[in-house]
């Protein structure tokens, strides 16, 4: 049955300019019946009667752990978090079968000392590492949920975010053990290495569920799920205006749902990753079969796949949705020959943005930088039925490698009502236009005079 799947995604997706063999709606549903909400046996158990005291100032990390391990004794469960301000100094770790939810006034505020957070496997920036845990983590777990109308903090505007100009040492660290393939054992961060851990991470897991919760104040990313697959994230609301404050960060993960979140972020609202260089390559898992709809974007970038993506992304829908304030971009595709893989079967439609930098950007030469070994290969890009307001900078950029172009791109119903700068086209191929305005629509020419 997979592979009748797969067969019949691939021929739907060959020639996606002809839109004569692709059916959008028969994809989505294909994609909808392969995700799962996760199932979670009927205990419950109150942190409050495990010791947990929300008045903002006793430190609750012992009764979220004494409810998570009641939840594993039974098999699972709800953990309710009432009313009140949680103080917890550490991360809150996963098992499976557990739904967190925080009622509506309820708020999980942790702690900002690294020492509280111990080195766990996850990874920064597209390298696998050991670094300080996300303060709510999983890995290997299934069947989990972050549900409920409370809010999570990260306290990310306090000792964290000095650490942004501190972490270059550990940075570059990091991807020279990437580029050497040291071995993951011995990728040891934390003291001294300055790299920020992401707010909530699932790695290693399925049938995830985060449902209505308010995000804020991450010390680095906030959503992030690495190597995951039958996930549903809808309902959220952002708050996050740190550095590198992602909204989502989906990577190396299969068969996930967005929808119906109203993102404000300092950053990317969404971006799909797939890992960084020999990591992301040698992995050979995709990120594939996202859907995207009904959002709220606000902040720097909203939609963005890369520059992580060396193990490929594709089969990526984003429907349905509409931008306000000010973005640096809108749809943002990103690579560079460091990275190799691909970026194909992108599809946004019916997305209305206001005012942006850039409009559309796509560029295999992210910050030029890479070695040349490495070009990535972006291809089959779908974009139909999108608006922008006034462009500060340039309306569409679709930039390639002379050996590696950009190809089989459709801009349809492309509507922009100013621009500084019109269009760039550089080493692309098989690049259609169709009813594409930048600024005024221009019709009849004016007489000879």
């Amino acid at each position: 049955m997979k592979s009748l799947y797969i067969i019949a995604l691939v021929l739907c997706f060959q020639n996606i300019q002809s839109q004569s063999v692709f059916n959008k709606d028969s994809i989505i549903r294909t994609i909808e019946s392969r995700i799962s909400l996760p199932t979670i046996p009927d205990y419950t158990i109150n942190v409050t009667k495990q010791g947990a005291k929300g008045d903002g100032i006793k430190n609750c990390k012992s009764a979220f752990d004494k409810a998570m391990k009641a939840c594993l004794k039974q098999k699972g469960g709800t953990i309710i978090v009432p009313k009140g301000i949680y103080k917890v100094d550490g991360p809150i770790h996963f098992v499976s079968h557990v739904n967190l939810h925080l009622e509506e006034g309820a708020k999980i505020v942790f702690g900002s000392n690294p020492k509280d957070y111990p080195l766990v496997l996850t990874s920064w920036e597209g390298t696998a590492l050991y670094n300080y845990s996300p303060m709510i983590y999983g890995f290997n777990v299934e069947d989990v949920a972050i549900t409920g109308k409370g809010t999570i903090d990260g306290e990310g505007n306090g000792l964290w975010s000095t650490w942004k100009v501190l972490e270059e040492k550990g940075k570059l660290l990091s991807r020279e053990m990437n580029h050497n393939q040291t071995p993951v054992k011995e990728r040891v961060f934390g003291d001294g290495f300055y790299l920020r851990p992401q707010l909530v991470q699932f790695v290693n897991s399925k049938n995830i569920l985060i449902e209505d919760v308010k995000i804020e104040d991450s010390p680095f990313w906030c959503v992030h799920l690495l190597k995951s697959k039958s996930i549903t994230l809808r309902g959220l609301k952002y708050d996050a205006h740190n550095k590198n404050n992602d909204g989502l960060d989906i990577e190396q993960s299969s068969d996930v749902l967005i929808e119906n979140i109203d993102f404000n972020n300092a950053d990317d609202n969404i971006a799909i990753k797939a890992g960084r260089d020999d990591d992301g390559r040698n992995s050979n898992i995709p990120s594939e079969n996202i859907l995207i709809r009904n959002c709220r974007f606000k902040g720097l970038h909203a939609l963005v796949i890369g520059s992580e993506m060396s193990a490929g992304v594709k089969n990526v829908f984003a429907y349905n949705s509409e931008a306000s304030g000010y973005l640096k971009r809108g749809i943002y595709i990103k690579t560079n020959s460091d990275r190799g893989g691909y970026i194909k079967n992108i599809y946004a439609d019916n997305i209305a943005f206001g005012d942006v930098e850039d409009a559309i950007y796509m560029t295999s030469n992210y910050h030029g930088e890479g070695g040349g070994l490495h070009p990535s290969k972006i291809s089959d890009i779908s974009l139909s039925n999108i608006s922008f307001e006034t462009v500060s900078n340039t309306a569409i950029v679709i930039e390639g490698y002379p050996n590696f172009k950009v190809e089989n791109v459709s801009l349809k119903n492309i509507t922009i009502k100013s621009a500084k700068n019109g269009l760039t086209l550089t080493n692309t191929k098989n690049v259609i236009f169709d009813e594409v305005v930048i600024g005024d629509k221009q019709g009849v020419p004016s007489a000879v005079k």
